[in-house]
């Protein structure tokens, strides 16, 4: 895999460790994020720079030695600050197998994923350690299990450090009505929705769902379904779809439509993000 070495984002990813994939750049100074979310469980650490760091409804700033976290479908942007050469190192983890390694330390009663408490954390070692798990998995002289075996080792200490002690989550149960739409959408975002059909699946009107939507998960439904194409095309691309077929298969008008989209919530275009895979 190349070292990132100024603002094109290197992808690593391998497909006998279809739970992980990294993204890493060395100068993202030029780079501009939108407000977004991912399925995955996102961790990262920031080498070098200043940045904005936007979690939820938490605006921190942020230089080299931090680690952001990021719980699943979490909108939340990154962002540099003055012309600084800003770098980082992103991993987004299947939240499926993060359950079962928790569920394993006595996290959870059902397997499910327990959220992530911090949100940001300058612990010094589990930067370290996260920046020794990306030099392991990019070398490609080590050999998948080594790989398994330290991304294993990673997270159970990221668990232990963050979560001390297993406990029971309960989070607040959504506007059900919300849920509804966002259900709606979650079915049918590959498709041409209008605002109309959000609010009759979910028996809203408009001017109170587009306000509670944002406020309930952290943006717009328009923003909400261009966010689950994005996800959609990320998962294609990975399996190496053309580019002009995702566009389509996603709802997007256009190959120039699907390029602008994932730009603003990539912050990389749909080739680098397609082209830039190593097995190790």
């Amino acid at each position: 895999m190349p070292q990132p070495t100024d603002s094109t984002p290197v992808f690593w990813r391998d497909p006998a460790l279809p739970f992980i994939e990294v993204r890493a750049i060395a100068d993202g100074r030029k780079l501009r994020y939108g407000r977004h979310a991912h399925s995955t469980f996102s961790i990262g650490a920031v080498t070098g720079g200043r940045s904005t760091y936007l979690n939820g409804n938490t605006l921190e700033h942020v230089h080299a030695g931090a680690v952001v976290i990021v719980d699943p479908d979490v909108v939340h942007a990154c962002n540099p600050v003055a012309d600084e050469a800003w770098a980082y190192r992103m991993f987004y983890l299947d939240v499926g197998w993060l359950a079962k390694l928790q569920h394993a330390q006595g996290f959870g009663t059902q397997a499910e994923f327990v959220p992530f408490t911090q949100t940001l954390t300058w612990h010094a070692e589990l930067f370290a350690g996260l920046n020794a798990l990306y030099d392991v998995l990019v070398n490609p002289r080590m050999d998948v299990p080594r790989k398994e075996s330290a991304v294993t080792q990673y997270f159970t200490a990221l668990q232990r450090a963050l979560n001390p002690a297993p406990q029971e989550n309960t989070p607040r149960e959504p506007n059900q009505r919300l849920a509804r739409a966002a259900e709606f959408i979650d079915g049918n975002y590959t498709r041409t929705l209008k605002l109309e059909e959000i609010c009759a699946a979910a028996d809203l009107s408009p001017s109170y769902l587009i306000r509670a939507f944002r406020e309930q998960y952290g943006m717009t439904p328009h923003a909400y379904v261009v966010n689950r194409r994005i996800e959609f095309c990320r998962a294609q691309l990975r399996r190496g779809h053309a580019i002009a077929d995702v566009a389509a298969e996603a709802g997007f008008a256009d190959q120039a439509h699907l390029q602008r989209a994932f730009r603003q919530f990539v912050a990389a275009t749909p080739g680098q993000y397609r082209g830039q895979s190593a097995c190790g």
